[in-house]
Order: C-alpha cells, then sequence, then structure tokens
C-alpha cells in the first residue's frame, strides 16, 4: 500500500508518519497519535465534534486528509492543557456545566478557541454566530455561550 510521509506540529511536538493517502486528520489523530479528544460522529463535517486548530483555523479533521496536513501546526483539546492546568475555556465549560454528555465538548472548545484567538473580547452575539456551526444535543447552547463568556475574561 502506498504511503506518503507527512511532518507536521501538534500541541508543539513534531511528528513524522507515513499515512494513507485517503487517511484522514481524524483518523491520524485518534488511531495513530491516541489524541481521542476529537470525536468522530457525522464524518461530514456537519457537526463540529472533530473540530481541531490547524494552522490558527478550526477545522474539521474528519474532512481533512492526513497529507493535507504536511506542514502544519494543529492544536487539538488535548494540547491546551498548559504546566497541569487546563485552558480557561476548559475550566469555564466545567464550572458552567457546559459538557453533559461531553460528546460535542472538545469541537465546541475548539471553535470558541479559535475565536478567542482573534478576539478577545466577543460579543455574546459573535459567540452565538461561531458555535453555530457544532451541534451539542443535550445542553441548549445557553452554558456553552455563557462559558465561553467567563473564559473570554480570563484569557
Amino acid at each position: 500500500m502506498k504511503t506518503t510521509r507527512v511532518n507536521f506540529t501538534i500541541n508543539n511536538e513534531t511528528v513524522s508518519l507515513d499515512v494513507r493517502p485517503y487517511e484522514t486528520l481524524l483518523e491520524t489523530l485518534r488511531e495513530r497519535l491516541n489524541l481521542t479528544g476529537a470525536k468522530e460522529a457525522c464524518s461530514m463535517g456537519s457537526c463540529g465534534a472533530c473540530t481541531v486548530i490547524m494552522n490558527g483555523i478550526p477545522v474539521r479533521s474528519c474532512l481533512v486528509l492526513a497529507p493535507e496536513a504536511d506542514g502544519a501546526a494543529i492544536t487539538t483539546v488535548e494540547g491546551l492543557r498548559q504546566n497541569g492546568k487546563l485552558h480557561p475555556l476548559q475550566q469555564a465549560f466545567m464550572e458552567k456545566g457546559a459538557v453533559q454528555c461531553g460528546f460535542c465538548t472538545s469541537g465546541m472548545i475548539m471553535t470558541a478557541k479559535a475565536l478567542l484567538d482573534r478576539n478577545k473580547k466577543p460579543t455574546k452575539k459573535e459567540i452565538i454566530k461561531t458555535i453555530s456551526s457544532n451541534i451539542c444535543r443535550c445542553t441548549g447552547y445557553k452554558k456553552i455561550i455563557e462559558a465561553v463568556e467567563d473564559a473570554a475574561k480570563k484569557v
């Protein structure tokens, strides 16, 4: 089977792997690198459960082929923890009860992180618009919005 060598940075660590040309970034993260925060749900990029940040932009890792990640800087939810401390978004999601079943949580957090990286003080309307691309079947979004608002005060 033909493979392609890819080199990228994941959570500030350099990785070099041989991947199949049709292998998704999500498969690489979960099955090869044991980074299971990004979840496979719809496999069509519709739900956002697999969202990671690639080169500063939130992407659906189920839609990115692993060879496309060559040379990229990727951050997953596991990479947000620094010096043993949760990122303010992770902490706020727990404190505000925005985690219910938890399936969408990592994708929501990564989408919100990309927002806060480009806008330290988003309005409620901007938060709602940003996370509207991610599906949550449990929380009704109120607690998620509150968690992002709270985290914005701390980043």
